[in-house]
């Protein structure tokens, strides 16, 4: 896992738009307290709960973790070079973050036991797809509610609501992609009113 410092970078990029965490937290929907617990890294956001602040900044996920400094164009990256962009809970893990130019994103995902992305479905332009490596997920697309286990997989087009579940008692791993390589460019608030 990357030592990537979520509260850090937050306050980072609230400062730099000049905004307050009242009025982020007003922009993103969220409470005063969240938007300060995150920064203090006394909570892991859930994803659902970061998208919703990062589309407040507007900033998106791929940005966000990239930080400020880009790498140059990496071939190959080892386990302990992909950087971990999950809640604390589910661990979404990003090949190429910092790559220039990058045009999709290639997640590397566990779900432990009970982990879910969040009750707020998640909707994002583009598409997505995956392969379930092992274990099982079940996978809300719509109105459709299907369990994928190993080997079963999917593919859609993420701006129909979404949400992953880990109902079963063992971990699943998924490896996934999506395209373009964000949940969103921002402005989306109203998939979460």
């Amino acid at each position: 896992m990357s030592g990537f410092d979520v509260g850090a970078r937050l306050k980072q990029l609230r400062v730099q738009r000049d905004l307050s965490q009242r009025e982020l937290a007003k922009r993103a929907g969220v409470t005063n307290s969240t938007i300060s617990l995150i920064e203090q890294n006394s909570v892991s956001p859930s994803v659902s709960s970061l998208k919703k602040i990062l589309d407040a900044l507007p900033v998106t996920i791929s940005e966000f973790f990239a930080g400020e400094q880009l790498s140059r164009e990496q071939v190959f990256y080892r386990a302990s070079e992909l950087t971990e962009i999950g809640d604390g809970i589910l661990s979404w893990r990003l090949v190429g973050a910092r790559r220039p130019n990058r045009r999709m994103s290639i997640l590397h995902e566990r779900y432990p036991p009970g982990a879910d992305t969040g009750e707020d479905m998640l909707e994002h332009d583009g598409e997505e797809g995956g392969v379930i490596i092992s274990g099982t997920i079940e996978l809300t697309v719509g109105g459709d509610v299907q369990l994928l286990t190993a080997g079963d997989a999917y593919y859609f087009d993420s701006r129909l609501p979404h949400r992953f579940r880990n109902v079963s008692d063992s971990e699943c791993v998924i490896v996934s992609a999506n395209n373009p390589p964000s949940f969103s460019d921002g402005g989306n608030a109203q998939h979460h009113a």
